[in-house]
């Protein structure tokens, strides 16, 4: 329950308004109230801002992303404030006018929130408005769309002075209902909640209208011979294949997680003859280029070209684009400017086929991907109406390299440990492989899981927090094409594959001369030959990418163990377990680690016990199927039950980071079985 009716009335506008993509983008704006509220200590009245904190968006904000601050102090700041060159010290400031706790870190904003004499202001993002506030004759046209009821503001970097600049256009136009920010975006006001929406509404459809009117037809020029898109599946294909090279690229200073975009507004504008220059114009708002980087990295071959040929042109492009951007940082750095972060294109667009886009996880690489469909959309209204002409080539690095920024990025809380790894776990809807993927991701990881049964993969890929966590791929291991298809998907989800465990298996326990050779040919189908097929997909990918990999194998301690009615399943075993060794001896030269875990009497939660296996195994020994568990754990070295779980701790132990230089290994995860142990 908020605490106040204002509250209630800012959370229900920032929802609506952060939930339409036209109206703002990704935690993109900030919108706020002001009222007056009965102070707890003095028992008398104060006049309280809220406004969306630092980092919020505003499609889900709640009370708790609020900042409070006390009104008379944060306008009090104006008589202190020492300019333009020493507006950021205002930042720190905006803390001693925090009301109570506080609530959220005030933003940047802040000021334009808390300046502008008006009960509510919203502040966005939307498309329609950063094309006219990003066109060359941007004030002109804004005059216009919306005569003297909207106000031009030239460009300013957001800051304490765009508050005061901001706050005396509203003074000085008292019939304006907003504002136009050059370079930036939108500012609206009322003396309601309601009010403020709808006048916010009101610029953002109005440009809408201003430019589909006006706008002339194809502003990206004519189609481009051999630039057109591709058709779907040949498409998809292309963009799979492409995709580990690609993530290479991103990756060379640090490794980064991959999202492919193919929709139309992409594929429209990477066809179309002008898109080379507009896109080395760059993004213009500071929302999208310190998402997307200055510019995007631009393939320039046709659709069709062989694919070796755009595999070689996109590393002389890459190489280039280091250059440049390296330049680009030498001709703006000053001694007080932060380290460069990296040279690394975070767009990727290929003609014909989509664009890339990378971040430190997925959802930060499906946002880049997001704000840069934001800037075709912004390329094309202003293109429309007049020429793009986005903010200059130095306060674009002013924002990027921002000291402010930079703080932002140091209180970040440190990557877990698998962070930018992705995995492809087989046989992961049950057992261990649903516990090896549930571990995977609380370190960080990706996840794809894979599994015979698409239905429960579906299931434990929402446990798993969704598409920018996991996602689900139904694979029959031992068909070479699934195992191919399986990889598609996955490179198309994340960029591509690090983390590869070989799970999936079946168990047949029968005497020697009752195992039939149909049962031979599917034991070995299923792990040997489906391990062998998974291995081989996934070293070919990992070799692309040039970032090394783990491959791990769940083979058993009945790879090296002889019991009784086994024969199909633990020669399987063996067959899996030299090949770690194989593969080990193999990959290394790429930086590629292949490791196994032999768990044993692994009950509880296992599909392949449930599904028959239990109960032989327990008539095998003479017991009740329920005791399995304990009749494996009272046989071991420590009498403890091997749990799902703990085969799940040895994959992490081995892919985590701290056993970089083990290749060739099994680890026994059985609770100590002497007969077992390697030798």
């Amino acid at each position: 329950m908020t605490s106040h009716p204002a509250v209630d009335a800012l959370l229900g506008r920032s929802n609506r308004l952060g939930s339409d993509p036209r109206t703002t983008n990704y935690a993109g704006g900030n919108t706020s109230a002001k009222g007056s509220t009965t102070d707890p200590v003095t028992g008398g009245t104060v006049d309280l801002l809220w406004v969306k904190g630092s980092g919020g968006d505003l499609g889900t904000l709640t009370e708790d992303g609020l900042a409070v601050l006390r009104l008379d102090r944060l306008r009090a700041l104006k008589a202190v404030y020492p300019g333009v060159e020493r507006e950021d010290e205002m930042v720190a400031a905006f803390d001693h006018c925090l009301y109570g706790k506080g609530g959220a870190a005030p933003s940047i904003d802040t000021a334009m929130h808390g300046l502008v004499d008006a009960a509510h202001v919203d502040h966005l993002h939307p498309d329609s408005g950063i094309a006219l506030a990003c066109a060359a004759d941007g004030e002109k046209l804004t005059a216009e769309c919306f005569g003297d009821t909207v106000v031009w503001v030239p460009w300013r970097r957001p800051g304490f002075q765009l508050g005061l600049d901001i706050a005396a256009v509203k003074e000085a136009h008292p019939q304006a209902l907003g504002c136009v920010l050059g370079g930036h975006g939108i500012t609206a006001w009322g003396n309601t909640s309601e009010e403020c929406e709808r006048n916010a509404l009101h610029i953002i459809r109005t440009a809408e209208t201003f430019l589909a009117e006006r706008g002339r037809p194809e502003p990206f020029g004519r189609v481009v011979e051999g630039y057109a898109p591709l058709p779907e599946e040949e498409r998809r294909e292309r963009a799979a294949a492409l995709a580990p090279h690609i993530r290479a690229i991103a990756s060379r200073d640090r490794p980064q997680v991959g999202h492919f975009t193919d929709t139309d507004a992409v594929l429209d504008f990477v066809s179309r003859a002008e898109h080379p220059r507009l896109a080395a114009l760059g993004t213009s708002c500071p929302d999208h280029f310190l998402r997307t980087k200055v510019r995007p990295l631009v393939l320039d071959l046709p659709a069709d070209a062989p694919l070796d040929a755009a595999v070689a042109r996109l590393r002389e492009l890459h190489a280039a684009y280091r250059e440049e951007y390296a330049a680009y940082y030498r001709r703006h750095a000053t001694d007080g400017s932060p380290a460069m972060r990296g040279a690394d294109p975070v767009i990727v667009l290929v003609p014909g086929v989509g664009m890339f886009s990378f971040g430190k996880d997925k959802q930060t690489a499906r946002v880049a991907g997001e704000f840069y469909v934001n800037a075709i959309n912004v390329m094309r209204g202003a293109e429309a109406v007049s020429a793009y002409a986005p903010i200059e080539e130095s306060e674009k690095f002013r924002i990027e390299y921002w000291e402010l920024e930079e703080a932002k990025l140091r209180r970040m809380p440190k990557p877990k440990p698998l962070a930018t790894r992705v995995a492809l776990v087989t046989g992961a809807a049950s057992g261990i492989g649903k516990a090896i993927a549930h571990r995977l991701v609380a370190e960080g990881a990706c996840v794809v899981v894979a599994d015979l049964n698409g239905e429960n993969a579906e299931a434990v890929a929402e446990e798993l927090g969704g598409p920018d966590k996991a996602v689900a791929v139904t694979v029959d291991v031992t068909d070479e094409q699934q195992i191919a298809a399986a990889f598609r998907e996955a490179v198309l989800a994340f960029g591509g594959v690090d983390l590869v465990v070989n799970n999936a298996g079946i168990s047949l326990s029968r005497p020697l001369l009752e195992t039939t050779a149909r049962d031979w040919d599917l034991q070995h189908a299923v792990m040997g030959r489906g391990s062998f097929l998974v291995s081989r997909e996934a070293a070919r990918i990992m070799i692309d990418q040039k970032l090394g990999g783990d491959i791990v194998y769940i083979a058993s301690k009945n790879a090296v163990f002889a019991g009784p009615n086994n024969i199909a399943y633990s020669a399987t075993k063996a067959d899996q377990a030299h090949q770690v060794r194989l593969l080990a001896a193999e990959l290394g030269e790429h930086g590629i680690r292949v490791n196994g875990v032999n768990p044993d009497g692994v009950v509880r939660g296992s599909g392949i016990f449930a599904a028959g296996w239990g109960a032989q195994r327990a008539a095998t020994y003479g017991i009740e199927e329920e005791k399995l568990g304990e009749f494996y754990a009272q046989r071991t070295l420590l009498k403890r039950e091997v749990l799902p779980e703990h085969v799940a701790n040895a994959v992490f132990a081995l892919t985590g980071g701290d056993l970089t230089h083990t290749t060739g290994l099994h680890v026994p995860v059985d609770a100590g079985v002497a007969a077992a142990f390697l030798r």
